[in-house]
């Protein structure tokens, strides 16, 4: 099966992209990152792809959604608890990202999402652990 995951992302301005998911806590991968393309690192092998809208189509002959008027994949990540949730949207708001939706909570899953500065969702996930469902 597939052993890593790269998410590729058509980007506006590298520098305000990257301090935006600094801000966040995340690192870049510096072998794989340059003016046109930067290596976020979100996990382990799990990597999104900022890509300058100019080079990003040079991999594609469709037309780049505008991410801002146009849903084009909801990205979700698991978080271990609410806390981490909370944290990493709140953490994105404080950087001049926006929250699309209020917090979900199911009871068995909790979600917070918000979208990032070239309008890209995020969404953060915590799963209740199934034995703790079980009593």
């Amino acid at each position: 099966m597939h052993k890593q995951i790269f998410v590729n992302l058509p980007i506006e301005n590298m520098a305000r992209s990257q301090a935006f998911f600094r801000a966040l806590g995340y690192e870049f991968n510096p072998e794989f990152s340059n003016e046109q393309g930067a290596c976020l690192v979100v996990g382990e092998n799990l990597y999104v792809m900022l890509l300058v809208k100019d080079f990003y189509q040079t991999f594609t002959s469709k037309t780049i959604a505008d991410a801002r008027t146009t849903s084009e994949v909801l990205v979700c990540f698991s978080c271990e608890s609410r806390e981490e949730v909370d944290a990493l949207v709140a953490k994105a708001l404080a950087a001049g990202g926006t929250s699309p939706r209020p917090v979900q909570d199911l009871g068995f899953m909790y979600s917070h999402s918000f979208d990032d500065l070239d309008g890209h969702s995020w969404e953060f996930v915590h799963m209740m652990d199934a034995s703790k469902a079980l009593g």
